[in-house]
């Protein structure tokens, strides 16, 4: 097992990809904590995915429900090894000018400004000892963005970079930190992505511009994640790692 006795952290855990990589890390020998703002559902997954997972509660746009959580798990669990930001949003598909500043700022407090509140709690602790690896959950829409979702093509192209700034300044602390770039995959968010209702015929056009002819499942961002936070990824850092089969290309 890739991440046996390995202590990892999880935002978004309760449904999605966020429940997906805890699945998997689970399997891989982790303990593992689902973090969420739905704590009945982050209890449902912590409950039946077992090895010690527990559930978390926590809005990660709000700094300090962010530290609030990092001293949770670090209590539990006496470390931290990997921390994936998942947690994320979208506005419903639309034209530019018409998302308001409200839908705008809620973008970028859980697009962006959760890696912030992240990485302002648990650097210092890596710093100190036993460091990490930080893995931001992006889209492709950050890499190859198309209209209709400006703004949040906006707030994942920032992660992006951040991804690659904090790896380059964070490197000499052996901290490492990646990202993944899945495209639209069977989520919650999937007709905010669309624009439209989730009916067949629309979900066969997007996948008509994916070459591998599917969508994005939880097991692929899972896969990659497990790999990215394996001891065989140890020379990575700053990879945006594209889970899109072939979209991006």
């Amino acid at each position: 097992m890739r991440l046996k006795d390995k202590c990892c952290f999880v935002t978004g855990a309760a449904s999605g990809f966020g429940e997906g990589i805890a699945r998997k890390f689970t399997d891989e020998g982790a303990r593992v904590a689902v973090v969420d703002i739905d704590a009945e559902n982050a209890k449902r997954v912590a409950e039946t995915i077992g090895n010690g997972a527990i559930a978390v509660t926590c809005d990660v746009t709000k700094a300090d429900q962010v530290e609030k959580a990092v001293v949770t798990v670090m209590d539990e669990f006496g470390r931290i090894d990997t921390l994936i930001n998942n947690a994320g949003w979208s506005n419903k598909n639309a034209p530019l000018m018409e998302t308001d500043e409200k839908t705008m700022r809620k973008i970028y407090d859980v697009n962006v400004m959760s890696i912030f509140h992240m990485t302002k709690a648990i650097v210092p602790r890596w710093r100190k000892a036993n460091p990490g690896v930080m893995i931001n959950v992006g889209s492709t829409a950050g890499i190859r963005p198309r209209p209709g979702l400006t703004w949040y093509n906006s707030s994942k192209g920032a992660a992006n970079i951040l991804t690659k700034s904090l790896a380059v300044e964070l490197a000499p602390d052996k901290i490492r930190v990646c990202g993944l770039a899945p495209v639209m995959g069977a989520t919650a968010l999937l007709e905010n992505f669309m624009g439209m209702p989730d009916t067949p015929e629309n979900r066969e056009k997007f996948i008509e511009t994916i070459p591998m002819g599917r969508l994005s499942e939880a097991r692929d961002v899972a896969n990659a994640a497990a790999f990215l936070a394996s001891d065989e990824a140890e020379f990575l850092t700053g990879v945006i790692l594209e889970v899109d089969g072939g979209r991006t290309v």
